[in-house]
């Protein structure tokens, strides 16, 4: 079991002689999640769960705090004497069951877990109303200044749930194995807008007081809500955008095709069960390329390319609605139950709308990025290239690789290669339907494939049990012919040859991922010459494409290419995704130049956000 302190002095007490250790209360947990079979990232007990939230939270941009009421609707089984919540840098106020004040509880402070909240309760318990505040350390949500946004004219604050991060905003379940409704009145200055994960305004409303609803039960990683001054445009009738003013007519071109999206996967796999599917594109800092918030799909500028070549994004975060959404990891051990289908769906979607060839041009991308970060993995975390994560005792945002997502995706594409797509196709839609808000085990999915869709003989053919509980990249992987590719290929060896650049003709009919796949075919042997030759031609180093910069950085920073180190720079400072910043500072160390970097990253970390600071710090190893 685990100890706890009683009462409000609990904070000065942890630290007494005879107060458990911080490693052994995580010690505690871990015996006792395997005993009960719990999320080993969550205090949250089976026999007392939370079924609905009533929010009431006021919005303070002075000192960046958030006060607010979180009444939950609980669900007592017989016996139960507590109910357990998580959190993480709250100010506790006061607690009611029921209308009347109890006392509480609270654990030793943990670095990933943060804080279990003990609330006494009875069988016939039915409300807890928690009064609380958030507190300067709250990692989900990252408060802007006005010249940290597009339009610099006010300020903004986003959140980030995923993966255990809501509990630093609200006190809750944080397990992904944990479903609630919820509503919210949320009160903001009276110029902004507020938006969540649920039913959202499409204006500004003169009070700044506003009411959402959420009928469809979510874990609480979704819990979503982004303030600032936005403005929205309709896509069709149930999709559209939201942005600051300056950047709406963009993101509205950008995302034209956004009802094709939807229509496509409700083609596929079944109809869209979360009322409108609408995006916001926050400011730069935002540490993912989105967040698959349901109803409110959350973006990074940084897939503004002009020309609609990055939005298969949008079709992954769209693709979530089913995959994640719907059908939800048990634990994030499970991760790749979300993502693995995710990446799968989203290939599925960008081939109904854009084509084979294109969605193939796509998928050869992935392959190759998915056996070159698995080669580095197997020398430094090689358990982290199953399927099947172990994340106890660790932050489970160390499971956001390119594994489940892409090893996920192609043993996916795997089973539709051996049974056929009609087959696949009519499989995944019943999977979606049949367990829609519900969660999933990796074990119980193996069962569901067994049952429905593949023999043991055939589950054996093709290793499935390799795939998922076994490091590194099977050789049974997906081959992947992109015809488009095949033609830049032939360009790039004439050039690396003869030196003679591909034609015009040629490059102004290329998409981001035939400059991307170029770039990412350059051997290493590519002379400082032939970089500034491409450069010169094609004017990558001042490419306002976001994938393209970073690609082109991989090269050029390992080859010395000064003429690029301004861009780094200016890129490094204003783009928050995580995506980006990791393998730009990773080249930057690897070339020797620390300094250069560590002074970058001087000038970049205050707008980035929490996610982003916490990989980068320990990349860089910055101390404060």
């Amino acid at each position: 079991m685990r100890s706890f302190l009683l009462g409000l002095p609990v904070l000065a007490l942890i630290s007494c002689q005879n107060a458990p250790t911080k490693e052994k209360e995580s010690m505690m947990l871990s015996e006792e999640a395997m005993k009960t079979g719990q999320d080993p990232h969550s205090y949250a007990q089976a026999d007392a769960k939370v079924k609905h939230l009533n929010w009431i939270a006021d919005v303070n941009f002075e000192k960046k705090e958030i006060s607010a009421v979180a009444n939950w609707d609980i669900e007592v089984q017989a016996g139960a004497q507590n109910i357990f919540f998580d959190i993480y840098d709250l100010q506790i106020d006061s607690i009611k069951v029921d209308g009347d004040l109890v006392n509480f509880a609270l654990s030793p402070f943990d670095h990933h877990l943060g804080q279990g909240l003990r609330i006494p309760i009875g069988e016939s318990s039915k409300k807890v109303s928690i009064y609380y505040r958030t507190g300067d350390d709250a990692r989900a949500l990252q408060w802007l200044d006005p010249a940290q946004t597009a339009d610099k004219n006010h300020p903004f604050l986003f959140t980030q749930s995923q993966a255990i991060l809501a509990r630093s905003w609200v006190p809750t379940q944080d397990s992904p194995g944990i479903r609630f409704t919820y509503d919210a009145k949320v009160s903001v200055p009276k110029d902004m807008i507020a938006l969540m994960s649920a039913s959202n305004p499409m204006e500004r409303l003169d009070d700044g007081v506003y009411k959402f609803q959420m009928p469809q039960a979510i874990p609480s990683y979704l819990l979503a809500m982004a303030v600032g001054n936005v403005r929205f445009e309709a896509i069709s009738d149930r999709t559209g955008v939201y942005a600051e003013p300056s950047l709406l007519d963009t993101s509205a071109y950008e995302f034209a095709d956004l009802e094709k999206m939807v229509q496509a996967a409700e083609g596929l796999y079944g109809p869209y069960a979360w009322g409108r599917y609408d995006l916001i594109v926050l400011p730069p800092s935002f540490p993912f390329g989105g967040m698959e918030n349901p109803r409110l799909t959350f973006a990074t500028p940084t897939i503004l390319a002009g020309d609609r070549s990055l939005v298969s994004l949008v079709a992954h975060e769209l693709a979530h609605s089913w995959s994640g959404n719907l059908v939800t990891n048990a634990t994030w051990d499970d991760f790749w139950l979300n993502e693995g289908f995710t990446v799968y769906f989203e290939h599925r979607i960008m081939e109904a709308v854009y084509g084979h060839e294109y969605s193939e041009m796509l998928a050869s991308l992935t392959r190759a990025g998915l056996q070159e970060a698995a080669v580095e993995m197997l020398k430094e975390v090689p358990n982290d290239t199953k399927l099947k994560l172990d994340l106890e005792g660790r932050n489970p945002d160390d499971g956001v690789t390119s594994i489940p997502y892409d090893k996920g995706y192609f043993f996916l594409r795997l089973i539709e290669e051996r049974v056929g797509r009609e087959r696949f196709d009519e499989f995944l839609k019943n999977y979606f339907q049949g367990h829609k808000f519900e969660v999933m085990t990796t074990e119980e999915f193996i069962t569901y494939l067994k049952e429905n869709l593949l023999s043991e003989e055939e589950y054996a053919a093709i290793k499935g049990d390799t795939w998922i509980y076994e490091t590194g990249i099977p050789d049974n992987l997906p081959e992947v012919q992109s015809d488009r590719f095949q033609k830049v290929d032939a360009a790039l060896n004439t050039f690396l040859s003869s030196g003679d650049l591909p034609a015009s003709t040629i490059t102004d009919a290329w998409t981001t991922h035939e400059w991307l796949h170029l770039i990412n075919s350059l051997p290493d042997s590519t002379s400082l010459e032939q970089l500034a030759q491409l450069d010169e031609a094609y004017g990558l180093s001042a490419s306002g494409n976001s994938e393209i910069s970073a690609a082109w950085f991989q090269p050029t920073i390992a080859a010395g290419y000064e003429a690029v180190y301004p861009k780094v720079e200016s890129f490094l400072t204003s783009v928050g995704r995580r995506k980006f910043l990791t393998p730009t500072y990773k080249a930057l160390l690897s070339a020797g130049q620390d300094k250069m970097a560590k002074d970058i990253y001087t000038k970049a970390r205050p707008n980035y956000h929490a996610v982003s600071r916490e990989t980068m710090d320990a990349l860089l190893d910055w101390k404060e």
